[in-house]
């Protein structure tokens, strides 16, 4: 299938690594050009290095309003035809292993900066009467995951706001979609093996099996998978959906409308 994003410019978050980087790299597939960010300018370069006449990049720390701005001072005066918006996500604690200031980092990395970059980007949609923005959050929207307390709470938030919005803009041409990824083979999953390892006294392997069990195709996600999905909601031909949060996770999610 033909996307029809040829030369559309889109912004993506996190891109180095992970989602970010496999969802860059399949817009690029489509021909299309993509902005880049991520707080490691090397990392950046090796991955224009990979395509330097559809990347460009710009370093920086995504939940500070000085690199939102001057992310909107890159794009200029050019058609910004949608975005990826992407990060890292808080430690995993349970809830009596954190403490306030955890709840409010949370907030800052996990909701305000979404917030604030929306509505720097939202006047350029709304201008040309075209948008597509996908959010990368967690299944743990729809099914809390074990020891991951800020995730779970501070995610839904962001949900919220996402549905609000979408209703509000879709008079407008503009469309705003949530993807809730369960257990993928990414560097964040290596992390909380890890961590669930040390905290439960058990070794990682034993930890990465309990993971597998609880996936009904019993295996890890491949980012690329959700790259596909995520380009196609990016793209002219998903207008009309709006509002969703979609579980990309392998059959874990066990509600009905899961």
């Amino acid at each position: 299938m033909d996307l029809e994003i040829k030369d559309n410019l889109f912004v993506v978050t996190g891109a180095t690594k992970g989602f970010g980087k496999a969802v860059a790299l399949r817009l690029v597939e489509e021909d299309a050009n993509v902005i880049i960010n991520s707080r490691s300018q090397e990392a950046i370069e090796k991955m224009i290095a990979l395509n330097p006449l559809k990347m460009e990049g710009l370093a920086g720390d995504i939940s500070e309003s000085q690199t939102i701005d001057a992310l909107s001072d890159l794009i200029g005066e050019r058609k910004l035809s949608g975005m990826f918006v992407n990060a890292g996500g808080p430690p995993a604690k349970s809830f009596m292993q954190t403490m306030l200031g955890d709840w409010q980092q949370a907030y800052d990395t996990l909701l305000k900066w979404k917030v604030e970059i929306t509505k720097v980007m939202m006047p350029r949609f709304l201008d040309e009467k075209y948008g597509r923005i996908v959010y990368l959050e967690s299944v743990s929207v729809k099914q809390p995951v074990e020891n991951l307390v800020l995730s779970n709470s501070l995610r839904a938030a962001v949900v919220g706001f996402v549905k609000t919005l979408a209703r509000e803009v879709a008079p407008e041409g503009v469309t705003l979609n949530v993807l809730a990824p369960g257990f993928h083979a990414t560097d964040r999953m290596d992390g909380l093996i890890k961590q669930n390892s040390q905290a439960k006294g058990i070794s990682e392997d034993e930890v990465k099996q309990g993971f597998l069990n609880q996936i009904p195709v019993r295996k890890m996600g491949d980012p690329g998978e959700l790259a596909n999905l995520a380009a196609w909601l990016l793209s002219p031909h998903s207008g009309y959906i709006t509002g969703q949060t979609i579980s990309v996770d392998g059959g874990v999610v066990k509600h009905v409308f899961g």
